[in-house]
């Protein structure tokens, strides 16, 4: 059994198991334990991956399998990893798991619900694997459907809305990515050579500079719609704030890093020319996701939405470094987006439970939490600093890493974007404080907050697992980042050779 496909396995099992549970209690223990056995899963893949390169093995991935699926069309089931890829499949790990705590007490329908759920992250570990482009596809709509039943179910507020909303916009991101992944695959081999899917073969083919011209905006507007490029981004604050809790951990936490993970995995490295020509349009949309998403998140008063803005905003940073394209940059942009993972998850896990509690997500309505709820304010906090990135937990390391790339850029253009993106730290740092202050400190505004009470155990699992995770990256991001660089040399090498005309065009 190859070890990769456990992470596909595990979760299918689990969701089997979950069905033939007689209770909520049976329901939660099932998949509690399933996915305990996949964080497990994920910290041996961790150490036997960095004992691989530690041995010496520099094959571009590791842990490969290959069968063939559909032989007409080439399609192989085909998977692999590299640094990154073992990262992003961490980061699913944790919050998958503390998503589980955080939904301990849903009653209604729970095993659908979890089942749902764990489907999702199926989908999510699925395309992390994945090496063969269809397969990656599949495995994306796999991830995305299930959103619009958790969502329209299990929601709040306008649901049905939401999640049609942001099913419409993410299945026309998905038909956008499949005209620009048949395009690959028509131009995938050189004449006479048969089609392929497979990623790694591609990339050692040249596509034609036309049609990579013309196939790019496709792709990467595709994987970008789910990364909240600005304007497509609308659905995700509708669709985080009608999300149930754990809906929401995973789809900020981890589903948006499909879009951030595939434009520079499938659009910037199988079409670097094209990508060099284009990325001065991208580049001014994904500056204005980071600036529009922190401001608006100002004007929100609405925890959910303002969490939401935010998301916007650093996935926006994402995108932004990927498209500076220089190893610093997309460096930083990979563990930009573990960070964002760990803490956006942590902070939607932490308003759910002020929600249960309050019964109310509007700041202007509380106060004084601090004083009958310490523990998870001072986890409020944690999650605050980390977000306007505080140096010591992950926001620092990532944001810092994405900016020290993005300045090696000399020209007017990119400099001026950097200095625009890099005020967004302040933009950041004004509403986490100001959310702050207005919900833990003061007077309890309401009678009834005086008898609220603290974090119950499996609160505390989900919020200290991912307290924990943020504050190590923090403390010793060395070993993540020397395992990410080492995976970067390939794309970095291929976008050095790559042809560029945007001097000409500035």
């Amino acid at each position: 059994m190859n070890i990769l496909t456990l992470f596909v396995i595990i979760p299918v099992v689990t969701a089997f198991a979950i069905g033939f549970s007689k209770n909520m209690k049976q329901t939660r223990v099932v998949a509690a334990v399933g996915m305990g056995l996949q964080l497990l899963l994920s910290a041996y893949l961790v150490y036997a991956y960095l004992t691989e390169r530690a041995a010496g093995n520099v094959a571009e991935m590791l842990f490969m399998y290959d069968a063939l699926w559909f032989e007409s069309l080439n399609i192989h089931y085909l998977v692999g990893v590299d640094g990154i890829s073992v990262a992003m499949i961490g980061l699913t790990s944790i919050v998958v798991f503390a998503g589980i705590f955080a939904s301990w007490e849903v009653e209604y329908l729970s095993r659908e619900f979890f089942i749902s759920l764990i489907l999702l992250a199926t989908g999510v570990y699925g395309f992390f694997i994945s090496l063969d482009l269809f397969t990656m596809f599949l495995f994306y709509e796999v991830a995305v459907i299930p959103m619009y039943l958790l969502i329209g179910i299990w929601g709040s507020g306008p649901k049905e809305y939401s999640a049609m909303k942001l099913t419409l916009m993410l299945m026309g991101g998905s038909a956008l990515l499949m005209v620009g992944l048949l395009g690959i695959y028509f131009y995938s081999a050189p004449d006479g050579a048969p089609l392929t899917w497979n990623l790694l073969e591609i990339s050692k083919n040249t596509i034609p500079v036309e049609m990579q011209r013309f196939l790019f905006p496709f792709t990467f507007i595709g994987f970008g719609i789910l990364g909240a490029l600005f304007p497509f981004h609308t659905w995700s604050p509708d669709g985080h704030a009608s999300a149930p809790t754990a809906v929401s951990m995973l789809h900020a936490g981890v589903l948006m890093k499909l879009g951030g993970y595939g434009a520079f995995r499938v659009a910037i490295f199988l079409m670097p020319d094209a990508a060099q020509e284009q990325a001065w349009i991208f580049l001014l949309l994904t500056a204005t996701s980071v600036l529009y998403g922190a401001f608006g998140a100002i004007f929100q008063k609405d925890l959910k939405y303002i969490n939401a803005y935010s998301s916007v905003s650093h996935c926006g940073l994402v995108l932004f470094a990927i498209l500076m394209m220089n190893q610093t940059a997309l460096n930083g942009a990979i563990i930009q987006m573990i960070s964002h993972g760990l803490m956006t998850a942590l902070f939607f896990a932490l308003i759910g439970m002020i929600y249960g509690r309050t019964h109310t997500r509007m700041i202007n309505e509380m106060g004084g939490l601090m004083k009958v709820m310490p523990f998870l304010s001072v986890v409020y906090v944690i999650a605050g600093l980390a977000s306007l990135g505080l140096p010591g937990l992950s926001g620092f390391v990532a944001e810092m890493t994405i900016f020290v790339g993005a300045f090696q850029h000399t020209d007017a253009f990119h400099r001026t974007l950097t200095i625009a993106a890099t005020a967004s730290i302040v933009v950041t740092a004004v509403y986490i404080l100001r959310v702050v202050g207005a919900l833990l400190l003061g007077p309890i505004k309401n009678d009834h907050f005086n008898h609220l009470k603290d974090a119950r155990w499996f609160e505390r699992i989900s919020t200290v697992t991912l307290v924990v995770a943020i504050a190590a990256i923090g403390m010793a991001p060395l070993w993540l980042s020397n395992m990410i660089n080492v995976s970067l040399q390939p794309i970095v090498t291929k976008l050095s050779t790559a042809t560029s005309t945007f001097v000409s065009l500035f």
